[in-house]
């Protein structure tokens, strides 16, 4: 059984896409992770695409899509939604289409921005790193929890005591 976790936020070009490449490798076949945004840039940060070429990541197929592909009921159920900025943890999210006749599990874990961040590329290749590694600890804490032999009422508990790790830009 696979876990289905949408990662979210507004523009989905960093943090989300980030969010989605870590827990699709951190995961290792038990998770499958998608990103989406509020309101799409169109295109993933540069900043992002070279952080994970630099770790190893294929980032043919990464791109900036609209939580919208989600709603449809041919796509890909969710079990957990978790936003990663403020912004899209402040939005009405979309009705999801039900897995096994329960809605997703919607937690917030805010990451700063490193998009903006800086006015050279090293200084924001140097941002996205911070925000990278701190994903690496949050999401390795999700993916210890034993999620497929948890009663599923008990998820939102267990993921809302996961600390988000500290990173300052």
């Amino acid at each position: 059984m696979s876990i289905n976790i949408l990662v979210l936020c507004t523009g989905n070009s960093a943090r989300s896409v980030l969010g989605e490449a870590l827990l699709n490798k951190l995961g290792n076949g038990r998770i499958s992770a998608y990103s989406a945004g509020s309101n799409p840039t169109g295109k993933v940060n540069p900043a992002a695409l070279r952080l994970l070429d630099s770790k190893g990541f294929d980032t043919s197929e990464y791109r900036s899509k609209s939580w919208d592909e989600f709603t449809d009921t041919h796509a890909a159920k969710m079990d957990i939604v978790i936003t990663v900025c403020g912004n899209a943890a402040g939005e009405t999210c979309p009705i999801w289409p039900l897995k096994n006749g329960e809605q997703p599990v919607r937690i917030h874990m805010g990451f700063p921005d490193p998009a903006d961040f800086g006015e050279t590329d090293s200084i924001r290749d140097q941002a996205f790193a911070k925000v990278y590694e701190a994903q690496v600890k949050t999401f390795s804490a999700i993916i210890a929890l034993p999620l497929e032999s948890m009663p599923r009422e008990t998820w939102a508990e267990a993921l809302n005591a996961i600390t988000v790790a500290d990173v300052t830009l």
